[in-house]
């Protein structure tokens, strides 16, 4: 893969003529040092770009000029803790606030309190918001093996305080939805139905529903968002040409959803051809401005 070179205030590259700019909210750039062996081998099949992706994680300026030639305006860099199932620790907010640090004008980044093992959350969150000041907060209940609405009967009562100080700050909350082909995976809490409850109790909490609860329940995030002002949807692992297919009336709902790569993932092979696949549906220009970069200005903030 041939890259430009990389400079330590790259400018985004302007979008193509008659497209509107890019925001890429889902990208997995993460330490992978912490992965487990088992997840490591998941990651890694098939792949032949491993030592491209092993730079960008030690070196932020390259992935910024890596985004220039895919067309990304801004990027949000998704790391969560999952020690037991993937590998990741405490270590990874670490990872995303300096990733971030490096190029605040083009990368947001993601942070997690687990809701299971936390011993304090109210203080961890205080770390994230306040000292490392991370932009959004990522749940990964199928990873973190919980139900988004544990704190209800209290399987996982750190959920009422992370999204409690979550909705006072001001700072989104992204839940994965749908399945997750890691080893361990629980993929019955992936259903979306269960972020009804946070959404109600929340209610001026900005929560993004990652994958759209894809591929089982897609039909319940697009009820969702219609049902609740605060709840959005992150389009990244849906291939481009299957949106359409899984939610048929897109075009109604496109002021909720927002462009997502998932890349480097399984199976997510270009950022650059995601873009071009979304860009050719047939909706209107401004449904695909809202969902490549409005709508996340919205909800992450614009710099």
């Amino acid at each position: 893969m041939r890259l430009p070179r990389a400079t330590k205030r790259a400018a985004a590259r302007p979008p193509r003529r008659g497209r509107p700019e890019v925001h890429d909210v889902h990208i997995h750039i993460q330490d992978w040092s912490e992965l487990l062996p088992a997840v490591r081998a998941v990651m890694i099949r098939g792949r032949g770009d491993l030592a491209v992706l092993e730079r960008f994680q030690k070196d932020p300026s390259a992935f910024v000029a890596f985004m220039d030639e895919q067309g990304v305006a801004r990027a949000g860099i998704v790391n969560y803790v999952s020690p037991d199932l993937m590998g990741f620790t405490e270590h990874a907010n670490e990872f995303a606030a300096r990733y971030r640090d490096a190029h605040p004008d083009r990368l947001f980044c993601y942070g997690s309190v687990h809701p299971r093992l936390a011993k304090d959350p109210r203080r961890q969150m205080e770390r994230l918001l306040r000292k490392l000041k991370v932009d959004a907060i990522k749940i990964h209940p199928q990873h973190q093996v919980v139900y988004p609405h544990g704190y209800i009967d209290g399987s996982a009562p750190a959920l009422r305080t992370i999204y409690a100080m979550a909705e006072d700050a001001g700072v989104p909350v992204t839940i994965h939805t749908g399945t997750s082909v890691f080893p361990g995976a629980r993929n019955r809490l992936g259903d979306p139905i269960f972020v009804d409850d946070v959404a109600i109790d929340f209610p001026d909490l900005k929560i993004v529903l990652a994958h759209g609860g894809r591929p089982l329940w897609t039909q319940t995030a697009f009820f969702l968002v219609r049902r609740h002002k605060n709840v959005f949807i992150d389009l990244s692992g849906i291939p481009p040409r299957s949106l359409l297919t899984a939610f048929p009336r897109l075009r109604e709902i496109a002021d909720k959803c927002m462009f997502g790569s998932d890349w480097p993932g399984p199976g997510v092979r270009s950022i650059a051809d995601n873009i071009d696949g979304v860009a050719r549906l047939p909706l209107p220009a401004r449904a695909l401005a809202d969902i490549f970069s409005g709508t996340a200005k919205r909800v992450f903030g614009a710099r």
